[in-house]
C-alpha cells in the first residue's frame, strides 16, 4: 500500500510501513491532487535533468501516470495513446530534427 503525503507543500509517495515513524497524512481530492502533481512533475523532471539516471526517470513516469489518473485515464490508456501517436507521427528514437518546411508545393 502507498500513501500520498504533503510535507512542506510537497507531494510524496510513501511506502507503508513507515518503520515506526509517526506521520500525519491527508488524502487530497482531484483538483488539489492534480495541482500538486503538476508541481511534482517539475521537481522530478529537474531532478532527472540534474542526475540523468533511470531512478529519476522512473519518478517522472510515476508522476505522469498520476496526472493521467487524475484526468480520468489509466496507465494503459496513456501508453496506448503514446504508442498510437508514435505510429502516426514518429518518436524521438531516431534523433530526427525538423529544420524547416518550405512554403513551395
Amino acid at each position: 500500500m502507498f500513501l500520498l503525503r504533503i510535507n512542506f507543500s510537497r507531494f510524496h509517495i510513501l511506502k507503508v510501513p513507515l518503520n515506526g515513524q509517526e506521520c500525519e497524512v491527508e488524502i487530497v481530492l482531484k483538483e488539489e491532487k492534480y495541482k500538486l502533481l503538476e508541481v511534482k512533475s517539475n521537481e522530478e523532471v529537474n531532478e532527472f535533468l540534474e542526475d540523468k539516471n533511470l531512478e529519476e526517470l522512473a519518478d517522472v513516469m510515476e508522476v505522469l501516470f498520476g496526472l493521467a489518473e487524475a484526468l480520468g485515464y489509466s496507465e494503459e490508456e496513456l501508453l496506448k495513446s503514446r504508442n498510437k501517436k508514435r505510429e502516426e507521427r514518429g518518436g524521438f528514437k531516431d534523433g530526427i530534427v525538423l529544420k524547416y518546411v518550405s512554403n513551395e508545393k
